[in-house]
């Protein structure tokens, strides 16, 4: 049996590093004098030859024993190849090394079991102890209050069989619950439940036995280093389900152990197992050097799925310990990769680490993955996740997907992706920096996905390691920005720092409302469309809102889809921000320019902020016209005014008679009680420009530190992505076998995609039906947006 095969006997929450800690607590194991003495080859000889022949023994002499256990350390199962050189280089012969391997595995083997029953041994009287203690505190409860007997006398045996049960049907409604919420997507209260209050605090209770993991219920949602601010509220909490699956925990904690072993190689490996980019970015996987070197825990690759394998090193404005801390929460997780991952969940914790650090720990997980388009298969994936301290401020965390076979509750028999090992080595730098290497490896179905994409996904952009550390140091440098108290470029007349937090959380419930409108998240239940007339690009979904406070109540129709655009993601990005080109393309701003108000800076990157804008003024005098033409024309005609006046009283009796002068007064207060909500980022991953109308009284509760939670909004908005030319199809070097990737500032990236999305409510009323010209209207409004992008940067 192999190391990893032993080490799966000792239990379900076996630590990893705890051989080291037995030679620390003395348990060394030596190879002379103090422990049994190890046979050579030729006492082997003497055994198998029978007893009539003395036994002739053969003690190695000290050099060769520092060798051999200097190679144990490194290679406990040596090949003949191996075995041959240390013969030759020991002058000892094969069967010799072969033997002592044997003898010296068993042992390892049997220190190992004596120190797991010198355990098993302890934690079985600690065991004891508290169950004589419990069925003390049945049988003699004692009041807090006063010291005395809660009951006058013994429980009755009925009585006591009663309550048991009660704790058992508790324990299966709240398990109920969560499956509930979990699947339905709406909570589901169990406070109805018929058991009586006194018996939630009861010590039967606590003899009986919860799932141990209760604390876990309540994990906070706020991100390390100050951004406290996401506690979640943007999104729905999908809490732990502890121990509710039922699992082959030893064959876990080896695919675990194997998938770590494995991330910690491919990460410290440069040439030729990862082919660097000519930029000396992002590197990709060569094929056939990784199955040389690398075995499949997780099964055969099938046939139709593509394979992508990217790393990326960086630096980050977070200290380890903080990253594994967020990595290890789903909740958090998710609020610092909000645009790539929709939806995440513990499914079980196998085990909870050692001491009061996630070191050890490891998690059975649910996520769905996303791309910022309509025309990519959200990846849905069941994965192991597993944290390791490797030294002082080394940390490594890495990912790999369940096989199904090992799964009989995943109901993803077929899933659309499998997650290699995957995850990053977190490198303590400094007390406030630290160094990220990231590597993603994934099979995923490749006939699923739109041909338009096939080349984005292809060339690591999509999922790939890149994105993933952009996105990271995109968040870290907004956590540092927050915290500063100088903050360059900003335009915050009016706003308190609690506003500015307030503000921000605002724009971040925003933005992730927007990615589950585009990538059709679960997290929300949406309703497909099939309309005649709408492309087959186009994704047109709706879903009613009832009591989200966070959106106008009614029927909510959105609709993406993504094109291909020959400009480059800077000249895009920076069109699509810039308030005073919006009347080129956004029909909220009335054919005129806007106006920037308030400007909260979210990074010292290109456009990374979030922003309050208003329409112009100076537009509402042409439209007022327009509007009131009937009007104007009779007042005109009843005072007997000559045709060529007309233009010089149209101002007058529009600036200065008073029938006009009121509804003048009015229109501009309409006008300006509509605030636009902008956030924009860009960084190496693509760009992100959202925005939404919000009216300016609950802007004004906002921006003085009011919860945001109550503001009404629908996102609409653009993602852009790396473009790969359309005429792109990947491929592999004949000569190596490395994925071909494009580079960033090669030909063959000569553009962008851009996607384009719209919610709007078409209906105020939750139960109306949805008519076909409402779906026709917000087609013809992503058409319309998308030909005039393309006319104002003069590109066809």
């Amino acid at each position: 049996m192999d190391g990893h095969g032993e080490m799966g006997l000792i239990g379900e929450n076996f630590d990893p590093g705890f051989v080291g800690r037995m030679k620390e607590d003395g348990y060394e194991i030596r190879s002379e004098s103090d422990n049994f003495d190890v046979a050579s080859g030729d006492d082997q000889d003497a055994a198998a030859d029978g007893p009539s022949k003395k036994k002739k023994y053969h003690r190695h002499t000290p050099r060769q024993i520092q060798e051999l256990e200097s190679f144990f350390k490194e290679c406990p199962h040596p090949d003949e190849k191996q075995r041959m050189e240390l013969s030759r280089r020991l002058g000892l012969e094969g069967k010799q090394i072969k033997f002592w391997f044997q003898n010296r595995r068993t042992q390892m083997k049997t220190q190992l079991e004596r120190h797991e029953n010198v355990i098993l041994r302890q934690e079985n009287d600690k065991l004891r102890a508290e169950n004589d203690l419990l069925k003390q505190a049945m049988t003699t409860p004692i009041c807090n209050s006063c010291g005395g007997p809660a009951v006058p006398g013994e429980i009755s045996y009925e009585q006591h069989q009663l309550r048991i049960e009660n704790a058992r049907l508790k324990d299966e409604l709240t398990r109920i619950c969560a499956l509930t919420n979990k699947f339905l997507g709406r909570p589901l209260s169990s406070s109805g439940s018929p058991i009586p209050p006194h018996s939630l605090n009861s010590n039967l209770e606590l003899a009986v036995g919860r799932n141990g993991f209760g604390g876990l219920n309540n994990a906070g949602t706020s991100l390390p280093m100050g951004f406290e601010f996401g506690d979640g509220s943007m999104m729905p909490i999908v809490k732990p389900m502890v121990n509710e699956m039922q699992y082959d925990r030893s064959a876990f904690v080896d695919v675990a152990l194997s998938a770590m072993d494995e991330l910690i190689k491919m990460a410290q490996m440069d040439n030729p197992l990862w082919i660097k980019g000519l930029g000396g970015g992002m590197e990709s996987l060569n094929v056939e050097e990784y199955k040389r070197n690398f075995s499949s825990c997780i099964g055969m690759k099938s046939s139709s799925y593509a394979t992508e394998a990217t790393k990326a090193t960086g630096l980050v404005y977070l200290r380890g310990l903080a990253l594994v801390e967020a990595l290890m929460d789903a909740n958090r997780w998710v609020e610092m990769f909000p645009c790539m991952i929709s939806r995440a969940a513990t499914i079980d914790v196998l085990s909870s680490g050692t001491g009061v650090t996630r070191d050890n720990e490891l998690q059975v997980m649910d996520a769905e993955f996303q791309v910022l388009s309509p025309l990519v298969p959200v990846r849905q994936v069941r994965f192991i996740r597993f944290c390791k301290q490797h030294s002082e401020g080394v940390w490594a965390v890495v990912d790999v997907s369940i096989d199904p076979s090992q799964d009989a509750t995943d109901t993803h028999m077929f899933p659309n992706c499998r997650r290699l090992p995957s995850g990053c080595v977190i490198q303590d730098v400094d007390t406030k920096c630290s160094k990220i290497t990231w590597v993603e490896h994934s099979e995923y179905d490749d006939n699923a996905v739109h041909h338009l994409l096939q080349p984005l996904l292809s060339s690591g952009f999509g999922f790939g390691a890149h994105r993933w550390l952009a996105t990271l140091q995109r968040q870290c440098d907004c956590m540092a920005i927050l915290m500063s108290q100088d903050i360059p470029g900003e335009n915050n007349t009016g706003i308190t720092p609690a506003g500015r937090k307030s503000m921000i959380k605002l724009a971040q419930r925003m933005t992730y409302n927007f990615c589950a409108g585009v990538c059709a998240s679960s997290i929300h239940k949406w309703d497909k469309l099939s309309v005649g007339n709408v492309g087959e690009d186009v994704r047109v979904m709706t879903r009613k809102n009832i009591n989200d406070p966070g959106e106008p109540h009614g029927v909510v129709l959105s609709a993406a889809t993504s094109v291909w655009m020959p400009v480059t993601q800077e000249r895009l990005f920076d069109f699509l921000r810039d308030e005073r080109m919006r009347s080129e393309w956004d029909i909220l701003s009335n054919g005129g320019p806007m106006q920037e108000m308030v400007h909260v800076a979210k990074g010292m990157g290109h456009g990374n902020c979030v922003s309050l804008l208003r329409g112009s003024v100076s537009v509402l005098l042409p439209r007022l016209v327009k509007t009131y033409a009937a009007d104007i024309f009779d007042f005109l005609l009843s005072n007997s005014i000559p045709p060529f006046l007309y233009f010089t009283c149209v101002f007058f009796v529009l600036g200065f008679m008073a029938p006009f002068h009121a509804r003048l007064q009015a229109i501009n207060a309409n006008e300006n009680n509509m605030l636009i909500l902008q956030e924009t980022w860009s960084d190496a991953s693509g760009a992100l420009v959202v925005y939404a109308p919000v009216d300016i009284s609950s802007m004004s509760v906002v921006m003085n530190g009011g919860d945001s939670a109550y503001v009404a909004l629908l996102p609409s908005g653009f993602a852009i992505l790396p473009g790969i030319s359309p005429s792109y199809h990947g491929g592999r070097s004949e000569s190596n076998g490395a994925l071909v990737k494009p580079e960033i500032d090669g030909s063959i990236v000569s553009g962008c995609l851009l996607t384009v999305g719209f919610q709007i409510l078409v209906n105020n009323v939750p139960t109306a039906k949805l008519t076909v010209e409402s779906v026709e209207t917000v087609n013809n409004l992503i058409s319309c947006t998308i030909q005039k992008i393309k006319a104002a940067l003069t590109v066809t």
